[in-house]
Order: C-alpha cells, then structure tokens, then sequence
C-alpha cells in the first residue's frame, strides 16, 4: 500500500511537472509571436517616417525645425526597436514614430501642402487638449508666445500629449519650452505660472495651473482617469526620467539607454 502511494504521488508529480513545463513553453511562444508582431507594426510606422523625413525639406524656419524634430524622432524610434524585447517596448518605439509623423505633418502644414491622411490619435493627445487661440505672454525676462498656426514667432511645434507627466496642447510656440521637462523628466519652478499665463480662459485647453500641476485636465473627473493615460502608454513601461512622456529626451529605458535623444538645438536653459 505505500509503495502504492509512492508511486501515485510520483506520477503526480511527474503530471504537474510536465503541465507547468508545457504552459511554460505555450506563454513562451505567444509572447514571442505577440512581440514579433508589435515589431513588425512598429516597424511599418518607423519605415513610413522614414520615407517622409528623407524625402521632404523645409522651406521656412517652421518646416525646417518640424522636420527636425521628426528626424529626432525617426532616429530614436530605431534605436528603440532595436533594442525591444517585449512587445510593450515595441508599441512604445511606434508610438514614437508616429510622434515623428505627427512633425512630419506639421511641417507640410508649415509648408502650405497637403498634409496627408490622418494619424492615429497619441497617448495624452486628447486630455492635453489644442491651441485655438494666439496668446502672448511676459515670462522670466522674455515673451512666450502660442498659436493654432505656425509663423515667424512660433516656428515651434508640439503635437500634444503629456510631458513629465504632464498635459501640454497641441499647437506652435515661439519657443519649446516643454523640452527642458523632456530632458530632465520633472517640471522646474514657475511651470504652472507660465502655463496658467499662457493658456488661462483658452477654450479648447480645458484645464489650468491646477490641473496641469495634478497632471490632468477636465476628462479625468469624467472617466479618462489616470490609469487609462497610463494603459495608454504615456507612463509606465519605459522611462525617459519620468516617465514616457511621448519623444525627445535621452530614453533611459531602465536597463540602458536608448539614445537617439540628441540634441535638441539651442534649446539652452529656459529658466525653468
């Protein structure tokens, strides 16, 4: 009777073994074909950026620093790629092309051409909201400008999401005063002041100082709360010092660094 049980038990635990080494490997292969396909997507995206950053030149200051800013893109989007083992990390590459192609767009816009089809809609694009209105303010020594339309005074342009954790609408600015959060992952001192300046009352914004501040805007209180701007892919995952924050920045992936930040050219300090 207990050589029995024995072998009862034995065989159990052969059958145990055997159904936890064949889940195994069945999680294995559907991660592995899930991640080949996140990559395949990405990479689709990326070879599309590519194709446009190659085949179009600026022709005013607006289009130029657009395009610039897509090429930063493109570059980082590869490196991303290259080094994703997961397809989180993929999607995440894909989402910084298509950040690229966002650029791209604008520079066209920039251009007075047709700025192709529509894009997919970025993580963080819609609680940041849009520009809908010229506004110009006196900050830290110097004027700060925003636009629905590029110009001469706002040849900069931002395709909307969240920065640092943070919402920063879609629109043109004299200056990319957003990127010296990208680079450093957090905010500097009299961040909500400027924005509370620059955007107050603007209808299409839909949030103030406060709301930039807790790093939200109206939609958090109707259901597009926290943790969905996290599923969506703007936090969590990788981090670029704070948190993907959509683009620019050195993307310091946790386990090493992505390059393809670069320079961002004569940002230089803001007084942030």
């Amino acid at each position: 009777m207990d050589s029995f049980l024995l072998v009862l038990i034995v065989v159990l635990v052969a059958v145990i073994g055997y159904a936890v080494i064949a889940s195994s490997k069945a999680t294995g292969k559907r991660n592995a074909a899930s991640l080949e396909d996140a990559k395949a997507d990405a990479r689709r995206v990326i070879d599309r950026l590519g194709g446009q950053v190659l085949n179009l030149s600026g022709t005013n200051d607006a289009s130029k620093q657009a395009l610039a800013d897509a090429s930063e893109r493109f570059t980082a989007a590869g490196s991303q790629i290259e080094q994703a083992t997961t397809a989180r990390q993929a999607q995440l590459a894909k989402e910084s092309a298509m950040e690229g192609l966002y650029y791209v767009r604008a520079a066209r816009v920039a251009m007075g051409i047709d700025p192709g089809p529509e894009l997919e809609t970025l993580a963080g694009q819609n609680a940041a909201g849009t520009v809908t209105e010229d506004r110009r303010v006196d900050f830290d020594g110097r004027q700060i400008e925003a636009s629905p339309q590029p110009s001469q005074r706002t040849p900069n342009y931002y395709p909307g999401g969240r920065v640092a954790g943070r919402p920063v609408p879609a629109g043109w600015y004299s200056e990319p005063w957003w990127k010296p959060a990208l680079v450093a992952g957090a905010w500097g001192v009299g961040s909500a002041l400027l924005f509370s300046s620059l955007f107050s009352g603007m209808g299409g914004v839909g949030y103030g100082a406060q709301g930039f501040e807790n790093g939200y805007g109206d939609g958090y209180g109707d259901g597009f709360d926290q943790g969905q701007l996290d599923a969506a892919g703007q936090d969590g995952g990788w981090d670029n010092g704070g948190g993907w924050d959509g683009g620019g920045g050195g993307w310091d992936f946790g386990g090493g660094d992505f390059g393809g930040g670069g320079d961002f050219g004569g940002g230089g300090d803001f007084g942030f």
